[in-house]
C-alpha cells in the first residue's frame, strides 16, 4: 500500500512561485508514475503534470513554461516548481501515485493565487 503526503501550498500574489512537494511510502511498486492534479471550484480535475520513473514529462497547456515537474526517485518524492502564478492556478493540488493501473491520491494541498 503507498501512503502520499503533498506539503508546500499557501497563498501567493500572482507572479509568485511555490513549491510543492509529494512524498510516497510504503510499498512502492516499479514502473510507476507520479503527478499533480488539480481541481478548482466547479471545476472537474485535471492533470497538471505527470513524469516518469526515467524522468518522461508531460504538461497541460496552460502550465507549460511556467511548471516544473521533477522527482528524486530515492526519496519516492515529486515536485512541483510553479513560477509566475496566475489567479487561475488557484485550485486544490493533488499528489496521484500510478502504477499497475491502480491510482493512489494525496490529501491535497491548497493553493490560491491573489491578482
Amino acid at each position: 500500500q503507498v501512503q502520499l503526503v503533498e506539503s508546500g501550498g499557501g497563498l501567493v500574489q500572482a507572479g509568485g512561485s511555490l513549491r510543492l512537494s509529494c512524498a510516497a511510502s510504503g510499498s512502492i511498486p516499479r514502473f510507476n508514475v507520479m503527478g499533480w492534479f488539480r481541481q478548482a471550484p466547479g471545476k472537474q480535475r485535471e492533470l497538471v503534470a505527470d513524469i516518469t520513473e526515467g524522468g518522461s514529462t508531460s504538461y497541460v497547456d496552460t502550465v507549460k513554461g511556467r511548471f516544473t515537474i521533477s522527482r528524486d526517485n530515492a526519496k519516492n518524492t515529486v515536485y512541483l516548481q510553479m513560477n509566475s502564478l496566475k489567479p487561475e492556478d488557484t485550485a486544490l493540488y493533488y499528489c496521484n501515485f500510478y502504477s499497475h493501473g491502480n491510482d493512489v491520491w494525496g490529501q491535497g494541498t491548497q493553493v490560491t493565487v491573489s491578482s
